[in-house]
């Protein structure tokens, strides 16, 4: 079916399924309204919840600040049909079905939102006291371990892991993190970015243990492969994510090494009529040159726009983003946007091991990626600079009391 076929098609009542009530199938549903599809739109989320963000539950949530963290989205005046608790089994795209618990769910066009689903340390399955964080109802069950004070332990040293173990720390619980690798965040940052931040965990009156692998878990202990017994109340397992996407095999959707659906530039996916979005679907970009597989809140945001403008348009919309993401632990707010591995040459603003600093990378003397710990302004302006592609004096940019923006070569 042709683009020009498909908007033909919207005001004759095609109809729109989204597999996933998360962020990015949420704002798939809201943003088809918004720019104007008037067919009808079924969102089906495997949970029993009414759909909520999950920032929170790693925050407010987890620390009994806030009963849920529910989108404010009124869906039945947007003419959306919620359908809560459907878990969906499996897709014939021949037949235009989805197979769901519930019976067949037919579709004109498909939006993959099914995010992705924590990666679970081989061993714990049934293990009591072991958790993971990823939904609502994995936060109510760690409340209580929080308002307790367990001595808790938290496998990965990762982006959740410092999240969690700064909520648990702030409830009073003594802590400690143990991570394979030789520093955290491994797998995000390069070594010399991440090793002040390991400091933090002592700040903070944390434990960080690197170099320590599980050897496994018992009820009330993890024992690491050199022997040592650390006693753990319970143990969090912060230690990645992949997307969720297993449901989709036989499907003829195409799927990356990762599991991954492998997206075009316009969000489409290999089979006709079926578009991907958000943590489940990586997508080229032309600014990077390389496929990106982004699993951050930002995406889940952007991305829907462009599905939707693909849904309704004539012209294609490519969807290409500066991928940004943040995460506040241990006190301090990090932010990050673009993707530095792309880049030749980094540039330090500011003391490392102050309260406040920015990381940049450059690419050709382009401004390519920045992390900003602290400095908000820094992350705003660099953004913006990264989105022009403007070229940056490096000498001006190591000056921390110089703005971003009055750092470009003209």
């Amino acid at each position: 079916m042709s683009e020009h076929t498909a908007h033909e098609g919207t005001s004759q009542g095609r109809r729109v399924v989204v597999v996933g009530a998360g962020m990015a199938g949420v704002q798939t549903a809201v943003a088809l309204r918004e720019q104007g599809f008037k067919g009808a739109i079924t969102l089906l989320g495997a949970e029993p919840h009414q759909p909520y963000d999950r920032p929170p539950l790693s925050k407010a949530v987890l620390l009994g600040k806030a009963e849920d963290s529910a989108f404010e989205v009124d869906f039945e005046s947007l003419g959306v049909e919620l359908r809560l608790g459907c878990e969906v089994l499996g897709l014939r795209p021949s037949e235009h079905e989805l197979d769901t618990e519930a019976g067949p769910v037919s579709y004109d066009v498909l939006v993959l939102a099914t995010g992705a689903e924590p990666i679970t340390l081989p061993g714990t399955e049934g293990v009591p006291g072991v958790h993971l964080l990823r939904t609502l109802d994995d936060a109510e069950r760690l409340k209580p371990v929080l308002a307790r004070q367990h001595e808790i332990v938290v496998v990965g040293a990762g982006w959740i892991g410092a999240e969690f173990a700064t909520a648990a720390r702030e409830a009073g619980c003594a802590v400690t993190v143990v991570e394979a690798a030789d520093r955290p965040l491994a797998g995000a940052l390069p070594a010399e970015v991440a090793a002040p931040m390991a400091a933090w965990y002592a700040d903070a009156g944390a434990e960080l243990r690197t170099h320590a692998r599980v050897e496994r878990v018992e009820p009330g202990a993890v024992v690491l492969a050199d022997g040592t017994r650390l006693p753990a109340g319970a143990v969090v397992v912060g230690i990645g994510a992949h997307p969720a996407t297993g449901w989709l095999a036989g499907s003829g959707i195409e799927l990356g090494p990762r599991g991954d659906v492998l997206a075009d530039a316009h969000l489409r996916t290999s089979v006709e009529d079926v578009y991907a979005v958000g943590d489940c679907a990586s997508f080229p970009s032309a600014r990077y040159g390389e496929r990106l597989l982004v699993h951050h809140w930002d995406n889940a945001l952007q991305g829907p726009r462009t599905v939707a403008a693909n849904i309704l348009g004539e012209t294609p919309a490519a969807y290409d983003p500066v991928p940004y993401f943040w995460s506040e632990q241990f006190g301090r707010f990090v932010q990050y946007a673009g993707h530095h591995p792309a880049a030749d040459r980094m540039i330090w603003r500011g003391d490392r091991t102050g309260p406040a600093w920015t990381v940049c990378w450059l690419r050709e003397d382009r401004l390519v990626a920045l992390l900003a710990v602290g400095r908000p302004r820094d992350l705003a302006q660099g953004r913006r600079l990264i989105e022009a592609g403007r070229r940056m004096d490096a000498q001006a940019l190591a000056d921390p009391g110089r703005p971003l923006k009055d750092a470009t070569v003209d």
